[in-house]
């Protein structure tokens, strides 16, 4: 995909905003473990950020999905990762599914205010006992009446102490395995949902994450998003959006590590000359940097394709996989690189390694991509 004007304006004022809007705050959020979701979302809405492809009756842009490309790449830029990911989740996680298979009502009741800022969104999948095993969820929703009962608890879940609804996929009839699930809307007031902990998480220290409690937590019927029984199948399309926003944002983060990488190679010197000089050091850069751009080129590819209607499901997998596993090897080569000072606090490669390491694990970790292509590729017995 080529950008045309306009997605350089968008690029420009976006890279703009985050330096001069978050990159300042983000010591603070750090210290607090807490970010002001409200208030950021609210003033990213004003920019038109927050509901770029999503129609305008809902106050989405209508936009084209490499605008989506380009906020990723530039919040991957961002001095935390904390950020990044709880974008991804107010704008292709949790809404996705609600924006595709949602009834007007739901739509302005709970996707309008999600694009506006007025309302953070959460994506509620994950259990303690089952993370990528989606097909062994728990959770269970029982009808009684024009309302679902609502039973059971959810782990690792971004946003969740802010949120003021989830999208919550749970079991809605006794059949087991990958049927029998629905995706349902709670409202985080609704009696009976209390966030139980938050996580103490080796990175993402500004994101809250939380294990949720659902005690009889009852919700209208009316909540359910798309049709009852074909929770998982929405989800699984839900999770390739979000496998794409994860590959999109490693090139902003690896492009700004290595560029802070090699600004400080060129200042510090040993033995008489810049570390940069070294050609070791030149050569690794280098090879890093080949495989951001091959992974660049191949997002974009993505791209393309889903913004012509394609399934992406395959690419997503490969995008998401490799996109995990460069980031590490960025991060623990900057860091090398840095010596001593990179693994102090106060040095941005600490956090940097910290945060990104989550990238093979969240949204799928790497062995769950790697049988999902196995299947797909016919690699299996």
């Amino acid at each position: 995909m080529r950008e045309t004007e306009e997605h350089r304006a968008f690029r420009a004022m976006v890279r703009d905003y985050v330096e001069r809007e978050i990159n300042p705050n983000i010591p603070d959020w750090e210290a607090a473990e807490m970010m002001p979701l409200h208030d950021i979302f609210s003033s990213m809405a004003k920019l038109g950020m927050l509901g770029l492809e999503y129609e305008p009756e809902y106050d989405g842009q209508g936009a084209d999905h490499f605008f989506t490309v380009i906020l990723a790449e530039e919040f991957g830029r961002c001095d935390h990762g904390s950020l990044p990911m709880a974008l991804g989740v107010q704008v292709d996680m949790a809404t996705p599914s609600l924006a595709k298979f949602g009834t007007p009502e739901q739509k302005q009741q709970f996707l309008a205010p999600a694009l506006r800022g007025e309302a953070v969104a959460s994506i509620a999948v994950s259990e303690p006992d089952h993370g990528s095993d989606v097909a062994g969820i728990r959770t269970r929703a029982v009808r009684d009446g024009d309302e679902w009962v609502i039973n059971g608890s959810k782990m690792w879940i971004t946003n969740s102490l802010q949120a003021d609804w989830l999208c919550v996929l749970a079991r809605t009839s006794d059949e087991g395995g990958y049927a029998g699930m629905s995706q349902i809307i709670v409202p985080t007031d609704t009696p009976g949902f209390s966030v139980s902990k938050r996580l103490d998480k080796l990175g993402m220290r500004a994101s809250d994450t939380g294990l949720l409690s659902f005690d009889d937590c009852r919700v209208p019927v009316a909540n359910t998003i798309g049709e009852i029984g074909r929770g998982f199948q929405q989800q699984m399309a839900q999770f390739v959006v979000e496998r794409m926003w994860g590959a999109y944002s490693v090139v902003g983060a690896g492009e700004i590590a290595l560029a802070r990488t090699a600004e400080y190679l060129r200042e510090r010197h040993v033995f008489g000359e810049p570390l940069l000089a070294k050609q070791y050091i030149q050569f690794k850069l280098t090879e890093l940097s080949a495989e951001l751009d091959l992974l660049r080129t191949y997002n974009h590819s993505i791209a393309e394709r889903y913004q012509a209607g394609d399934d992406t499901t395959r690419q997503a997998t490969i995008a998401k996989l490799t996109a995990g596993r460069l980031i590490r090897k960025i991060a623990d080569e900057c860091l090398q690189f840095h010596g001593g000072i990179g693994y102090v606090e106060e040095n941005w490669t600490a956090r940097f390694l910290r945060d990104n390491r989550l990238t093979s694990i969240g949204g799928g970790a790497d062995e769950v991509m790697l049988q999902v292509l196995a299947r797909l590729d016919g690699f299996t017995a």
